[in-house]
């Protein structure tokens, strides 16, 4: 029996030592291939390339290495973490025992794509363009821009509660800001802790970031000052106070005051004051299902409600016409809170969820000016989910416009989904490689809205939420998600989350988030971040695509959203129709078309809304009294919020055409636009497995004048796309600017990949077709990419080269001889604007081209 006993004992110790073996096999493996990698890094800057992105794979694969190392150690606890998530519950054990080497061979991965595209940049056979490694504490943070020293725009991402230390902070961003709570507020003086205080006078300016106010943990003196209905009537989950009772801007305004007048003007606060997290005060209740953070509110919010009514319909008897009630005034009406949502699309219905929206931006309005009054530079922003918006979730109290047009930077914390949870299964988007919806229909308002402005998505969910965190995940979907995000006008982002420590070891109260995310997930992580390094580099074009005019608006309609719970479904399939030509879309409401330049767009597309209010339809009619186009179907914009009948629309000075079908009226505002001539001028020509398209794209000028797309393929399955200029005279030559190489005339993209494709006119020239020729190579410069001047270095002694600087249309730039040299530094170029060129060296019988980047 003992020797049974011990002969299992052995048996488990071998094992284990073979476990551990092989795990530091593995690691061992990964410090050889970052020892190879560091060496092509230095061969490669020696030869003034470019090397930042192979140096953020030797960071991550160190980083990474060590998170490996305590997950190894900390078995049990991973597997606690993995229970939490629905993924992985039944497989946690398993999970949490097969995570490190996950890890490691995910490292190798990653290190054995960086050494062979280095390989590739050392033998010339890509060309990257320099990277610009932002130096945060040197951005300026602008109106719709953040820009480094040299006025370069930059573009920002970090982690939620990521360590501010060098190892992570040098790649991996290095926000700053400060976090402040009525707690803080310790009487009802307005005193304000005094450590608190002493943090704020000693903090330095820093790097930009944002202040964080947070609205829960009421103090216990306004408990006692207020009643215990102060805290019970709250925004559930994030504010947890009655924002309708007098004591809540007391207490707020201690805040603030206490405060605010030791931050202002300080860096952190660069990216504004962000005046509540996700708020919602969710006041409906559904018999069919539980509806989370749901509450009834105070008499301070319902007397507030008479107030509404009475100024909303003057008098008594029109509320009891359309409520079918019959109070004898204002003062008598009764609503039961949370409201049924059986009595949607009722009048009683729309006016308790547009109020609710009223009151919580007067709230905010409120907040704002009193921030003002202590900094009065201070940019208000909300962290807002635009879910709300793109779901049309109902009497949540968040007005996306109105809250937008408060604030001076377009904060939000949009999600995109890479899987979805059916019945506890893992699903994926029936169409799309992942769901993109609330990101494109939510920034397309923001940017609508305000188009002037910075969006900063200070929880980003793109990452690391529960539709959104697959440990399996393709790392091509984060470069995907944040190239897209970024074409649509993202500006900063702070990835939820980072929960570990410096050594991997979890912070303590982490939540649910963490099993399978990106602290679990170098590929994921570093790609990114090689993602952002690639924002940055094509910064200006990036930009210019986020400030492109949107000629076709999409119209939104709030009486309509109020009363229909899918009525973003028809509006989502006009939008979705239409975001695949290569045309910036846009959404139009009352306010935007009233109060903007109508020559931003030429045409408004109305479909699917039945129900408008008298203000919304008479703002479009006004519009096409002066000239204005609208596209509409035959069922909308037939009856008012009450659902009482409307004249609609009449045919003036402008144009009104009827289209019943998402077909129809894209043809419609596509000849529209092509009578404008506002149409793309290039064409993309997609087929694809699926029937229908999946890649979008934008098309800009660069410095040169030549035309560039952006495109980005949201299909599940490969696209082939054939890219031409309209006006070509002799063909189009396609080049790609991330790998710097010339592209076949067919593009082949399977699903997440991202092109940045410059095209140019071949004009008759064959020098934009031109490979080196190897076996006439004359010559080797360097640096290249080059913002100075370069060095040509020649393989043999000669007595006499000819060296041509062409541009890629083929136009003959300068021409320059040199006699009896073996190394000289060539600077023909050092006015020309930034791109890439082709040196043509000529010796005797003998001719070498050879690409040359301008950064």
């Amino acid at each position: 029996m003992i020797n049974k006993q011990l002969g299992k004992y052995l048996l488990v110790f071998v094992l284990m030592l073979s476990y551990t073996s092989f795990s530091q096999t593995l690691e061992q493996k990964a410090r050889i291939k970052i020892d190879s990698l560091n060496g092509f890094i230095a061969e490669v800057e020696s030869l003034g390339k470019d090397a930042l992105k192979e140096k953020l794979a030797v960071r991550t694969a160190e980083v990474f290495l060590k998170f490996a190392n305590w997950d190894e150690n900390n078995i049990e606890e991973n597997k606690s973490h993995f229970e939490k998530y629905w993924l992985y519950k039944n497989v946690a054990t398993q999970m949490a025992q097969e995570l490190p080497d996950f890890e490691r061979n995910d490292i190798l991965k990653m290190l054995d794509e960086s050494i062979a595209y280095i390989k590739k940049i050392k033998k010339e056979e890509v060309f990257r363009a320099p990277i610009p490694k932002v130096d945060w504490s040197k951005v300026t943070v602008g109106q719709d821009e953040i820009t480094m020293d040299n006025n370069k725009p930059v573009f920002l991402a970090d982690y939620t509660w990521k360590p501010d230390t060098p190892e992570l902070t040098e790649f991996y961003g290095e926000l700053n800001g400060f976090y402040i709570s009525p707690y803080y507020v310790t009487n009802a003086s307005g005193k304000i802790n005094q450590n608190v205080i002493n943090n704020l006078n000693t903090k330095a300016s820093g790097t930009p970031g944002f202040v964080f106010i947070n609205n829960k943990n009421v103090p216990q003196w306004a408990i006692d000052s207020y009643g215990a209905d102060f805290t019970k009537f709250q925004g559930a989950p994030f504010l947890d106070y009655d924002i309708d009772h007098p004591g809540a801007k007391v207490m707020m305004s201690h805040l603030l005051k206490g405060t605010v007048t030791k931050m202002k003007g300080k860096h952190y606060t660069d990216l504004g004051y962000m005046l509540c997290n996700e708020p919602r005060w969710i006041t409906y209740k559904d018999g069919t299902k539980k509806v989370w953070y749901t509450s009834g509110v105070s008499t301070y919010t319902l007397d507030k409600f008479k107030g509404w009514l009475q100024n909303k319909h003057q008098n008594i008897a029109q509320l009891n016409a359309l409520w079918h009630s019959s109070f004898s005034n204002f003062e008598e009406v009764v609503i039961e809170i949370p409201i049924d949502i059986s009595l949607m699309g009722t009048p009683k219905w729309y006016d308790w969820v547009t109020f609710n929206e009223d009151r919580v931006t007067d709230w905010f309005t409120w907040m704002k000016s009193e921030l003002r009054k202590y900094d009065p530079t201070a940019k208000a922003q909300l962290k807002i989910m635009p879910s709300f918006f793109t779901e049309n979730d109902p009497a949540t109290g968040i007005d996306l416009e109105a809250l937008t047009e408060l604030s001076e930077i377009n904060g939000n914390d949009v999600a995109a989904n890479y899987n979805y949870m059916v019945k506890g299964e893992i699903v994926k988007d029936e169409k799309y490689a992942f769901g993109w919806k609330e990101l494109y229909m939510g920034y397309d308002f923001l940017k609508s809205v305000q188009p002037n402005q910075l969006i900063f998505n200070s929880e980003s969910h793109l990452l690391s939420t529960n539709n959104a965190r697959d440990l399996y995940m393709d790392p091509k979907y984060p470069r995907a998600v944040y190239w897209a995000a970024h074409t649509l006008g993202l500006n900063a982002s702070q990835t939820w989350y980072w929960p570990r420590k410096e050594d991997g070891s979890l912070k303590s109260g982490i939540t649910g988030a963490y099993a399978g995310s990106n602290n679990q997930q170098p590929r994921v992580t570093n790609a990114l971040h090689a993602t952002m390094m690639d924002l940055n580099t094509h910064s200006e074009l990036i930009m210019k695509m986020q400030r492109e005019r949107k000629p076709i608006r999409v119209f939104y309609s709030k009486a309509a959203a109020a009363n229909k719970g899918s009525y973003m479904e028809g509006v989502f399939e006009m939008y979705e129709g239409l975001n695949f030509e290569g045309i910036p879309l846009g959404f139009a409401t009352k306010n935007i078309i009233s109060k903007q330049d109508s020559s931003l767009w030429d045409v408004i597309v109305v479909h699917k809304t039945e129900q408008v209010t008298l203000g919304e339809l008479n703002t479009l009619q006004d519009y096409i009294d002066n000239g204005g186009t609208v596209i509409t179907d035959a069922i909308s914009l037939k009856k008012n919020e009450y659902g009482l009948p409307l004249e609609g629309l009449k045919q003036t000075k402008g144009k009104l055409i009827l289209a019943n079908t998402v077909a129809q009226a894209k043809i419609e505002a596509l000849q529209i636009l092509e009578t404008k001539n506002h149409l793309p001028k290039v064409t993309v020509t997609e087929t694809n497995a699926e029937g229908y398209k999946g890649c979008t794209w934008r098309c800009v000028k660069n410095e040169q004048g030549n035309y560039v797309l952006s495109i980005v393929n949201l299909g599940k399955t490969e696209a082939t796309l054939n890219v031409q200029l309209k006006q070509a005279k002799n063909g189009t030559v396609a080049k790609d600017l991330l790998n710097g190489l010339k592209l076949p005339s067919q593009l082949v993209l399977k699903p997440y990949d991202v092109y940045l494709i410059e095209l140019i006119d071949e004009k008759g020239s064959d020098l934009a077709n031109k490979e080196e020729l190897k076996k006439d190579k004359i010559a080797t410069i360097y640096p290249n990419p080059s913002h100075g001047p370069i060095t040509v270095e020649l393989n043999e002694f000669q007595t006499q080269l000819t060296v041509e600087m062409y541009n890629m249309d083929g136009g003959l730039i300068s021409q320059s001889e040199f006699n009896n040299v073996k190394t000289f530094e060539y600077n023909q170029h050092a006015k020309l604007a930034k791109g890439m060129y082709l040196l043509k060296l000529k010796m005797g019988n003998k001719t070498q081209y050879i690409k040359y980047i301008k950064a």
